[in-house]
């Protein structure tokens, strides 16, 4: 049996898979999981309340509910759901927008490989690729593009703080510049919060990149799976959501309570929108209807954007600073640093001392059931890669990703076998 080169390339080992993997696979017997790396939100119950309620609802309401489950909704989605998306940011945030700009797929990393691959690859005689401007990026994204080869990318500029923090920030006059050398370019990519990092794109790098994007006639894409105004898992300012016909918004119900019913939503310009949706008539016929059922009441009515700023915002804030306490109390003394949690649901930790890569690190704190995500997976697409070299990043095999919703014991259990594990492997 010969798988085909697109078979190969989707079925071989990635990033991805080992860190899903990890999230459901059992450790050997006498381990005990200490799960820090897999992107698994928080039960809330709040939220998990909220989501009760319209289901009950929904189940006392005639027939409803077999309504619900015995129909394919459109290729585009739900179209109750789509207008009631529309109003919502029509009312809220002044967006020009109908149901025609609004998409939904099963999930915003099918959202992703949809896009991603609009944008990259095989255009007649050119070969178009994606440029991800701010590198580390999302293990996800690594291995989507249908074609080798597409992904392109700007290492971020780092800038250190005396309080053993850092951040990325854009290097806004690296990624013109790539773009004025680079035609062949096809869009933008930016996950925001992004993951690994936790770092949040300000509004005014937001609008450079989406200037960007108009002035080389290519959109700008924007996952908005942590962001504002659900799930809300931002606590930077001058992060607002913001959209134009330049930008092609990303977003998800995954951490606002609902990852099992595999819910994206995207918000674009009418004819990426009528993409999309054949895209899903192609690859799935339909997209599921219970996310868009138990979430368009909430929507229109406020209470999950209400549920996100006063609920889900609070609980993670909170985790964060529980989780950078613990990493300060655990490594001092260690050569150590933590990029600013400005969002999301992870932390993630340089640790320049180290003296293995962080894929060996990440397989020894296996052994001790302390599960984490290594640095490597998340740079990817550059030049020295194609060639057969590591990206050119001081960061790419020095840093974890570590998420920090699960169980608080588990988390200050697993913080303090990495230190410990540091402090051994350190030069």
């Amino acid at each position: 049996m010969e798988f085909t080169d697109f078979g190969n390339k989707l079925s071989s080992h990635s990033g991805i898979l080992q860190l899903m993997d990890d999230i459901a696979k059992p450790l050997p017997d006498g381990v005990k999981p200490k799960p820090l790396g897999g992107g698994n939100p928080a039960r809330i119950e709040a939220v998990e309340k909220a989501y009760r309620a319209e289901l009950e609802a929904l189940l006392s309401d005639g027939d409803k509910f077999e309504d619900v489950i015995c129909h394919y909704d459109s290729p585009q989605g739900r179209v109750g759901f789509l207008e009631t998306v529309a109003a919502f940011f029509r009312e809220n945030y002044g967006w020009n927008i109908t149901a025609d700009n609004v998409a939904v797929t099963n999930g915003s990393q099918s959202a992703m490989f949809y896009l991603f691959n609009l944008f990259s690859g095989k255009a007649g005689e050119r070969e178009k690729t994606l440029l991800f401007p701010l590198m580390p990026e999302y293990i996800g994204y690594a291995d989507q593009g249908i074609e080798t080869g597409t992904f392109v990318s700007v290492p971020s500029k780092c800038e250190y703080y005396s309080d053993r923090t850092f951040k990325y920030t854009l290097d806004a006059d690296a990624v013109e510049a790539y773009l004025e050398e680079h035609p062949e370019v096809g869009a933008i990519a930016v996950s925001r919060p992004t993951n690994p990092s936790g770092n949040v794109l300000r509004d005014s790098e937001i609008k450079h990149l989406a200037s960007l994007a108009r002035k080389y006639s290519i959109p700008l894409i924007v996952d908005n799976a942590y962001g504002l105004p659900f799930p809300d898992i931002v606590f930077a300012d001058d992060a607002k959501p913001l959209w134009n016909e330049d930008i092609v918004l990303s977003m998800s119900l995954s951490k606002i309570g609902l990852p099992s019913i595999r819910t994206g939503i995207v918000i674009a310009s009418e004819e990426i929108i009528k993409a999309v949706g054949n895209m899903n008539a192609i690859a799935a016929l339909a997209t599921g209807s219970m996310g868009p059922v138990l979430a368009e009441n909430l929507l229109r009515t406020g209470e999950l954007t209400r549920l996100a700023s006063e609920v889900v915002r609070p609980f993670y804030k909170a985790k964060a600073e529980r989780m950078e306490s613990l990493i300060r109390e655990h490594f001092e003394g260690t050569e150590y640093y933590l990029h600013r949690i400005e969002g999301s649901i992870f932390c993630w930790i340089y640790l320049p001392g180290l003296k293995i890569s962080t894929l060996e690190f990440y397989a020894e704190l296996m052994k001790d059931g302390v599960v984490t995500v290594p640095g490597e997976y998340f740079f990817f697409g550059s030049e020295e890669q194609k060639t057969g070299g590591c990206y050119p990043h001081p960061h790419y095999d020095k840093c974890l990703r570590l998420n920090y919703s699960g169980d608080d014991e588990l988390i200050a259990e697993g913080i303090a076998i990495i230190a410990k594990r540091y402090r051994e492997q350190s030069r």
